[in-house]
């Protein structure tokens, strides 16, 4: 019987100015409709302009307009950090080759994993943690309409992520990144319940899709700075046009630029803990 490390502490949730006027709007609608009923089709308009808004600001992921939101290291952390992170892993032929990079340049990356991909390869779940890097939670099995979902939907695939990820690392996450990043106002009260932080990126590769992995490399390391997050997958990795995982040929490539510049890449959970008070 496998026996779960404990939850977080819960975070306290504390609602946005957009989601205070957003209460405060259909609160309005409401009672204004109940004495007024001929502004209905202005109370409407009010409160579908409302919903786009806040629809808006789930498509976009570097927003903090729906809740605390990881896009740059804290700055109380370590000198010139940076942090690399690996989603929609782990893969049994992508992410070996992945960390046999970062161990030779000595660099320590977040790979976010989905549960059921982790519980088809467990052991090397357990490999991405023995070698010093750390696995958060990318939602159990990385639905496309993740963001969509209803709270108890969504809450499920949190919870189930957590507690696969936890039982084949024996570490509880301690991070959460939606699929594609896109959520919906119910997602940041579930991570305070499960004492989780969302993160998502200072900059993106896009190598899923591209195949240059030039362009990758630029879209990583142009204005590299410190405390930037970047995005990678090893998981749903295009491939060059010579057929290798465009991450083996662009990682490197960003791994000596920031060894030259002077950048350490370290976990989100080692940035969340020195910048702890």
């Amino acid at each position: 019987m496998t026996i779960l490390p404990p939850p977080h502490a819960r975070r306290h949730w504390r609602p946005t100015p957009l989601l205070q006027a957003t209460f405060a709007l259909h609160a309005g609608v409401l009672g204004g409709l109940a004495m007024q009923p001929q502004w209905w089709s202005w109370g409407l308009g009010a409160l579908a302009a409302n919903h786009l808004t806040l629809t808006a600001a789930g498509l976009w992921p570097r927003s903090r307009s729906l809740g605390p939101n990881w896009v740059r290291l804290p700055p109380a952390t370590a000198p010139r950090p940076i942090a690399i992170t690996i989603d929609d892993g782990p893969d049994p032929e992508v992410t070996p080759a992945v960390l046999d990079l970062l161990g030779r340049y000595d660099a320590r990356a977040t790979f976010f994993c989905i549960g059921a991909v982790a519980q088809r390869y467990p052991q090397l779940c357990r490999e991405i943690v023995r070698r010093g890097h750390a696995v958060e939670n990318h939602s159990q099995h990385h639905y496309h309409h993740f963001a969509m979902l209803g709270p108890r939907r969504m809450a499920r695939e949190i919870e189930a992520g957590q507690d696969s990820l936890a039982a084949l690392t024996g570490e509880r996450p301690r991070f959460f990144r939606p699929p594609a990043g896109l959520r919906s106002p119910f997602l940041e009260p579930l991570l305070a319940r499960h004492g989780l932080h969302l993160a998502s990126w200072t900059r993106r590769g896009y190598d899923t899709r591209s195949r240059d992995a030039d362009d990758v490399v630029h879209r990583l390391t142009n204005r590299f700075a410190p405390g930037d997050i970047l995005l990678l997958h090893d998981g749903h990795a295009a491939r060059t046009l010579a057929g290798v995982p465009v991450i083996l040929v662009a990682l490197p490539r960003v791994l000596e630029l920031a060894e030259a510049a002077g950048l350490t890449p370290i976990t989100l959970r080692a940035a969340l803990d020195m910048s702890a008070p």
